[in-house]
C-alpha cells in the first residue's frame, strides 16, 4: 500500500494524489486504504514516518561514533549517507514537500520529527556539554530543517545529467562544510 502511495505520489503530485489511484496501483479494495488512513493526509503523514525513521536509524549509528577527534569524518560520511538517501529515492523530496503543504499535516510532521530532534540532541551533547536541553534541540531542529531544504535542492535541478551531477555533489560538498563549521563553531561558542 504504502510503496503504491509513493509511487503515486510521486508521478501525480501531492495535489493530485487519490485513495482511488493507490488502490488501483496496489491492486485492493479502497476500503482496505480507508481501514487503515483516514484520509490523503494521514497516509502522507505515515509516509514521513517511515522516512523519519529510517533517519532516526542513521542518526542513532552515527551517535555511537561522538564524542571522537574524528566526528567531521563522521559526519561527513553520514551526510554523503543522507545525501544518497535522497538521491535514489525521489519520494523522500515528495513526501517532504507534501507534509509541508497543509497545516494539518505541518503539524503531525513537526511532532514526528521530534523524536529526530530527541536523537541529534544526543548526539551533539558531547560537543556542547553546557548547553540546555532548549539548546541542543533549537539546534537540532534548525540543522534538519537547513539540511531537509538542501538535500531537496540537491537533487531538484534542471539541465543535463553533467549538470545535475556537479550540482548534486557541489551541493552535498557544501552542506557539509556548513554543518560542520557551523558545529564546531557551536562548540567553540560553548567553551
Amino acid at each position: 500500500m504504502l510503496s503504491s502511495a509513493r509511487t503515486v505520489l510521486i508521478e501525480h503530485g501531492f495535489e493530485s494524489f487519490t485513495f482511488d489511484e493507490v488502490a488501483r496501483l496496489a491492486d485492493i479494495p479502497i476500503g482496505t486504504l480507508y481501514q487503515f488512513f483516514a484520509n490523503k493526509y494521514v497516509m502522507i503523514c505515515e509516509l514521513d514516518r517511515q522516512d523519519t525513521e529510517a533517519v532516526i536509524e542513521e542518526v542513532s549509528r552515527f551517535g555511537e561514533t561522538v564524542p571522537t577527534l574524528k566526528w567531521p569524518e563522521f559526519l561527513s560520511e553520514f551526510i554523503d549517507h543522507l545525501a544518497k538517501l535522497w538521491r535514489e529515492d525521489v519520494s523522500r523530496r515528495a513526501v517532504w514537500l507534501a507534509v509541508q503543504s497543509t497545516p494539518a499535516t505541518r503539524a503531525t510532521a513537526e511532532d514526528t520529527k521530534a523524536r529526530l530532534v530527541t536523537e541529534i540532541s544526543k548526539v551533539l551533547r558531547p560537543l556542547v556539554p553546557s548547553s540546555s536541553d532548549a539548546e541542543l534541540n533549537f539546534i537540532s531542529d534548525l540543522m534538519i530543517n537547513a539540511t531537509y531544504a538542501l538535500l531537496n535542492y540537491a537533487v531538484d535541478h534542471p539541465g543535463s545529467d553533467a549538470e545535475r551531477e556537479a550540482h548534486y555533489e557541489l551541493t552535498v560538498q557544501e552542506i557539509k562544510r556548513m554543518t560542520i563549521s557551523y558545529l564546531m563553531s557551536v562548540a567553540e561558542a560553548a567553551d
